[in-house]
C-alpha cells in the first residue's frame, strides 16, 4: 500500500498534465504571494536598509570569503536544523515539520511529473518517502499544535481558538493529513470516501499556497535571510541586538 503512486492510480479520471499544471500554479502563487508580501509590508526595503546601517558601523568587515563561509553555516546549522530554539521539543518539531514536508513535496514532484501514470513503474522509493514525509509533517504539526503554541497557555486562550497567524500550520498539517488519507483510500479502492478525502486534499492544499499573503508561510524565508545576516553581523561586531543566552557576550 505504502508502495503505490496515488497520483498515477487516479490518472485515469484526472488527466496527469491537470495535475502537473497544478503544482505549477501553486508554485507561482508562493513565488507570486511572497513578492507581493514583501513589497506591501515594505520588508525588503527595511532588511536591505538596516544591513547598510549596520555594515556602516561594523567594527570587524569581512572578506567575501569570511561572508560565504558564514552564510553556509547559518543555511546547515540555523536553518535546516532550526538550531534557534537550542535543544527543546520546539526544535525537534520544526525540525519534523521542515524535513517532513520537503520530503512530501519532492516526491509529490517526482510522482506527479515523472511517474505520472501506472504504465510507467514507480519506484517504491518515491510513494515510500511521500508517506513518510507525511507522517514526519503530521507529527511535528500536531505536536505543535496542541502543546507548543505560545499564547493558548499564557495568555488564557482555548486549545483550538484559530487566529489569522494560524492559516499556514493548520492549512499546512489539514493539506499533509488528507493527502495522506487519499493515498491510503486510493490504493485500496476506497471509492467515494477517496474522492472525498481527495476533494478535501485539493482544498486545503489551495489555501495553504494561494493564502501565502495572508499567512506565515513566507516567513520561511524572511527567517532564512535573518538567520544568515545575524550569523554575518555578529561576526563584523555590528548588530545591535543581544546575543542569545548560550553565547557569550563579545
Amino acid at each position: 500500500m505504502f508502495s503505490i503512486n496515488p497520483f498515477a492510480e487516479i490518472s485515469a479520471t484526472i488527466s496527469p498534465a491537470i495535475m502537473q499544471w497544478y503544482i505549477i500554479v501553486m508554485a507561482l502563487f508562493v513565488a507570486g504571494g511572497t513578492l507581493f508580501d514583501v513589497i506591501h509590508k515594505g520588508s525588503a526595503k527595511y532588511f536591505f536598509q538596516d544591513a547598510k546601517a549596520k555594515k556602516a558601523r561594523a567594527r570587524n568587515p569581512l572578506g567575501s570569503g569570511e561572508k560565504f563561509s558564514l552564510r553556509l553555516r547559518a543555511i546547515l546549522v540555523d536553518v535546516l536544523t532550526s538550531a534557534e530554539f537550542g535543544m527543546t521539543k520546539r526544535r525537534v518539531a520544526h525540525i519534523l515539520t521542515f524535513w517532513g514536508f520537503t520530503a512530501y513535496i519532492i516526491a509529490t514532484i517526482v510522482m506527479v511529473f515523472g511517474y505520472p501514470t501506472p504504465d510507467m513503474a514507480t519506484p517504491a522509493l518515491a510513494p515510500g518517502i511521500w508517506y513518510l514525509g507525511a507522517a514526519m509533517t503530521m507529527v511535528g504539526g500536531y505536536w505543535y499544535w496542541f502543546f507548543m503554541r505560545v499564547d493558548v497557555v499564557r495568555e488564557g486562550n482555548p486549545t483550538l481558538r484559530l487566529v489569522h497567524a494560524d492559516l499556514f500550520v493548520v492549512s499546512l498539517v489539514l493539506s499533509v493529513t488528507f493527502g495522506f488519507i487519499w493515498g491510503l483510500m486510493q490504493a485500496s479502492g476506497g471509492g467515494g470516501w477517496s474522492n472525498l478525502f481527495l476533494a478535501l486534499y485539493v482544498l486545503s492544499t489551495t489555501v495553504l499556497f494561494a493564502g501565502v499573503p495572508w499567512s506565515k508561510f513566507s516567513h520561511m524565508f524572511y527567517k532564512s535571510a535573518a538567520a544568515i545576516q545575524r550569523n554575518i553581523e555578529e561576526a563584523e561586531g555590528s548588530t545591535n541586538q543581544p546575543p542569545p543566552a548560550d553565547r557569550p557576550l563579545l
